[in-house]
């Protein structure tokens, strides 16, 4: 088993998000001995955002693209290689402004890419990132599950699924900042919820 664990948070260290993911990694390491992980640390190593050059390099032919062209598709090969190569894929997100982080948002917008992870085709658009399961470490600060404000877990749950990848897992930790209780509350939640889902 390929584990791919993608740390989402703008901060390198104490995030919450990044906290539960290592848990749930963990979990999936114990249950599998010799499972292999990659992790993709997107505060500590930040991708570029999809941006004007980025949008010409990915659309000039590869045998015409300039050095500095080639070298911004290889960043973004590197992150559809590691994805297809996972077996398993475990997201820290944090919730920023009732949506994901930009961090998160920049690896999407890298991975996602027409031809390779998905392809348009006369019955519609078809994912071709299969046969992986992915666990979602949703950490917020207020509590938002099951709720309208929750655009995050929707939005994952679509993005993910045209990439092909439908076997999504949401683990929630909610109320962060609400108070040391609810802190308490939340990792529980969090506990219960992989018992639940990791099997």
């Amino acid at each position: 088993m390929n584990i791919l664990q993608v740390n989402a948070s703008a901060r390198r260290e104490d995030a919450h998000s990044t906290r539960i993911a290592q848990v749930i990694v963990a979990r999936l390491q114990s249950a599998n001995p010799a499972a292999r992980l990659t992790v993709r640390d997107l505060a500590s190593h930040p991708h570029p955002v999809l941006d004007e050059a980025a949008l010409g390099a990915l659309f000039t032919p590869a045998e015409q693209r300039t050095p500095a062209q080639a070298a911004r598709v290889a960043l973004d090969d590197t992150l559809i290689a590691e994805v297809q190569a996972a077996d398993v894929l475990v997201l820290g997100a944090p919730m920023y402004n009732f949506g994901v982080s930009v961090q998160l948002k920049t690896w999407i917008d890298a991975i996602a890419r027409a031809g390779v992870t998905f392809r348009y085709t006369g019955n519609g658009p078809e994912g071709l990132l299969t046969d992986k399961k992915v666990y979602v470490a949703l950490a917020r600060g207020g509590r938002y599950r099951d709720a309208a404000t929750d655009t995050q877990a929707p939005y994952l749950k679509m993005v993910l699924g045209f990439l092909g990848m439908t076997e999504v897992q949401f683990i929630y930790a909610e109320g962060l900042n609400m108070g040391p209780e609810a802190v308490q509350q939340g990792f529980a939640e969090a506990e219960a919820d992989m018992t639940a889902v990791l099997v």
